[in-house]
């Protein structure tokens, strides 16, 4: 096995930069005669805008130009689109309402932007936005999402009835109904997927570049597709494709966040054309909490019913889920065709039916975060087997183990339309039982309670579909200088791309590791590119960069046969030695000195190839975490104590990279069940708005994990391989929620949401426990 090839744990080439500060964000990028731009934004969660004042601020020190909502509407430009347009349960449309660049009438949540100031410093333009005056006409907010269709709420928008943007069904009632009519026990739980804020690590910016004599934009942000924030920027901008350049430098962290396009990018690029100058805007912290998408928020009511053998016969799931004050790109596709993909986990539901209310409030616009949809699905299945496990007085394992597709079913069609090509679910639960001591537990926890304190365990089991655009792009290119090129339609945000493509190439070329250098991030390198979200990066891009090495075999075969002197039918290729031979000879050339020799002949892109691959199905990761934790009862801090993950990807490139990517997923996982959460008050101002009232995880509330997998080779791409990026998200709240509810079972109770505040769980407990004493 080649050292630095498929399977192997190579370290991350790109870390050399990040660690020694070379990595290059866009807050780096500084232009000539570059100019910034400060955003002013409403106080106000939903108001009536009676007027707006900007003279003071246009005659202000420094300043350049104002830009209104006003003047965005007059060109035809200030309206954000949503990609997924809904149908209602009863066949009609839905109402996606979008999300202005500057709001020109209304303001519908706290951060709202309401004007773009341009100035030669920031600190001029900050200072001039200070002396724009706005006449705010307050108005009645709604920010609950259970609440938000209630009669006599205030409506978001007008012209969408009780904020009710879409009401959408998939599954047959009447089979549901049926099934259910035979049920010897029926689980009932209701749940909370709290709303989180993502927060990267670097906060969003940009830098429009505009060049007057050929009437085109070059932008620069940190994102996760640089063709899709193009395809808007051409859009909004009303102009060609080919006058719009968009560049991703490093980006410190996507997590779906960054794959959007935001009102501060077009307000940058309106600018930047109206001034002829490069205008730059970087994000403060306090903006990533008023005007990043946020994610998950959503309330869940669900049935699951069982037969006299424990075995699942169906599943009623109804969920209002939350888009915030506008329909963001993706947002109505979340909860729906997302989330439905994995809604039946890994079991054999004979029936289901789920219905997704969207819902408008004064907040901050929602949309993919992290997993975006299979986390909210795995939470609530992985919750409700557990509950049913707790009620029918079965091990949580074996109710699972009960009614598990079997690997003799696949390929499995599930319920909810999903063909699952592979999966050895019993296999992946056992090795996680054994590797978490499950069933010497009883021990730890009885030593636990002579402490004096609650210890409890919980297994998640879950699965995930991929996703994303079905194609991508590559292209390879041999290089003066000796070094081999792939531009790649994905775009790192922390992943580790740059070693595992390298390795991908590795393999399939024969080429040096150290050779290779993957660019990414530039919408003229590439026709097209599908970016990165879902977890489709190296499958997608894997598939890509293996149809254009077969390109390049084909072409090497043509030049080698004239190098070799033979036909073309007599030479072959070794992957193992990226040499080209004539078969059964000792003759050959290794593919660098082919490229080398036609380079000589003035063939300089004699070996250069570019694919498109179609993804025509994705793949399914899956896997077993079990989280164990201790809960100290005068407190209620809860300890994780142990957490084990064992995970089907399919075939493993790079462990190492592998295991990082759970340890981040399991990481915001925590964070979502323990300590995260978007709080509102009924006005819709943003209680949590900084980290001094959101907490985040921090490295002494995350447990050292123990990782591994189990090899099932995914049947849907040639390599093999199955995505990792979400899967850790996906996997632990649920792990982590089952085992506080282990924890205080003695006590009687039965349910808490996330975050398991320590505030939330000391009050459960004192609660609980005066009746366990009266009993």
């Amino acid at each position: 096995m080649a050292k630095f090839g498929v399977g192997q744990s190579v370290r991350r080439t790109e870390d050399q930069r990040f660690v020694t500060g070379h990595g290059r964000y866009t807050d780096d990028i500084d232009l000539p005669g570059q100019v910034y731009g400060y955003v002013l934004r409403s106080p106000e969660a939903h108001a009536k805008i009676a007027s707006i004042d900007v003279e003071p601020a246009r005659s202000a020190p420094g300043v350049l130009a104002v830009l209104t909502g006003a003047e965005l509407d007059a060109a035809g430009g200030n309206r954000l689109p949503c990609a997924i347009p809904m149908v209602n349960r009863d066949g009609s449309e839905g109402i996606t309402p979008l999300r202005p660049v500057l709001c020109a009438d209304r303001v519908r949540h706290v951060g709202d932007p309401v004007a773009f100031v341009v100035a030669k410093s920031l600190a001029e333009a900050r200072d001039a936005a200070e002396l724009i005056t706005v006449d705010y006409q307050s108005l009645d907010a709604v920010a609950g999402t259970a609440s938000a269709t209630e009669a006599g709420q205030p409506l978001v928008h007008d012209d969408v009835p009780g904020n009710l943007a879409f009401d959408w069904e998939h599954g047959k009632r009447d089979k549901v109904e049926a099934a259910f009519s035979k049920a010897a026990h029926v689980t009932r739980l209701k749940i909370v997927n709290n709303r989180v804020v993502s927060n990267p690590m670097e906060p969003r910016a940009a830098v429009a570049e505009y060049d007057g004599a050929s009437d085109t934009l070059t932008f620069h942000c940190g994102n996760q597709s640089v063709w899709m924030i193009k395809d808007v920027l051409v859009q909004l901008l009303k102009t060609e494709p080919d006058k719009v350049r968009v560049i991703s430098p490093d980006v410190g962290g996507g997590f779906g966040t960054k794959a959007f396009t935001y009102p501060e990018y077009l307000m940058a690029a309106f600018a930047a054309r109206r001034l002829g100058q490069p205008v730059k805007w970087t994000g403060e912290r306090s903006e990533t909490f008023l005007s990043d998408a946020m994610g998950r928020d959503h309330v869940t009511e669900a049935e699951l019913a069982l037969d006299a053998d424990h075995k699942i016969l169906g599943m009623k799931v109804e969920t209002t889920a939350n888009m915030g004050a506008y329909c963001s790109l993706f947002a109505p596709f979340i909860p729906t065709g997302a989330a439905l993909k994995v809604l039946p986990g890994v079991y054999d539901v004979k029936a289901m039916v789920y219905r997704v209310k969207g819902v408008l409030t004064n907040t901050t616009p929602v949309d993919a975060y992290r997993g975006a949809g299979r986390p909210e699905s795995i939470y609530l299945m992985e919750r409700l087997i557990n509950a049913a496990a707790h009620e029918l007085g079965e091990d949580p394992a074996e109710l699972r183990r009960r009614n598990f597709i079997g690997a003799a079913q696949m390929p499995f069609k599930t319920v909810a339309g999903e063909t699952y090509d592979s999966g050895e679910f019993a296999r992946v639960m056992d090795t996680a039982i054994e590797q978490a001591d499950w069933r010497g537990f009883p021990a730890r926890q009885a030593e636990a309670r002579r402490r004096g304190a609650y210890r409890g365990i919980g297994m998640s089991y879950y699965i995930e579909s991929t996703m994303g655009a079905p194609e991508e792009a590559a292209k390879i290119t041999f290089e003066a200088d000796g070094t081999v090129g792939v531009m790649v339609g994905t775009q790192s945000n922390g992943q580790g791309h740059e070693t595992a493509y390298a390795q991908v190439l590795s393999d399939r070329l024969g080429i040096p590791f150290e050779k290779i250098k993957i660019v990414q991030g530039d919408s003229t390198k590439l026709k097209m590119g599908g970016g990165t979200g879902g977890s489709r990066s190296l499958t997608a891009e894997g598939m890509a960069i293996g149809k254009a090495s077969d390109a390049v075999i084909e072409r090497g075969k043509h030049l080698a046969s004239q190098e070799l002197e033979t036909a073309v039918a007599d030479i072959e290729f070794s992957r193992e030695s990226g040499e080209f031979r004539v078969v059964g000879t000792d003759r050959r050339i290794g593919i660098l000195d082919l490229a080398e020799k036609a380079r000589a002949r003035g063939e300089q892109a004699a070996l250069d190839a570019e694919a498109i691959a179609q993804i025509d199905a994705w793949t399914f990761p899956n896997g077993c975490h079990v989280a164990e934790v201790e809960i100290d009862p005068d407190t209620g801090v809860t300890r994780i104590v142990n957490y084990v993950a064992v995970d089907d990807f399919g075939v493993v490139v790079n462990p190492m990279l592998v295991a990082g990517q759970v340890h981040g997923g399991v990481a915001q996982g925590i964070g979502q069940a323990l300590y995260e959460e978007a709080i509102y008050e009924p006005g819709g101002q943003l209680v949590s708005g900084s980290f001094m009232d959101y907490t985040m995880p921090r490295a002494d509330g995350i447990p050292a994990m123990h990782v591994s997998t189990v090899e099932v080779p995914c049947k849907n791409n040639p390599m093999g391989v199955k995505g990792c990026g979400e899967a850790g998200s996906v996997a632990s709240p649920a792990a982590v929620i089952n085992a506080i509810l282990s924890a205080l079972g003695e006590l009687g109770v039965p349910h808490i949401d996330m975050p398991a505040t320590p505030q939330k769980v000391w009050r459960l407990i004192d609660e609980a426990r005066p009746a366990v004493a009266a009993e």
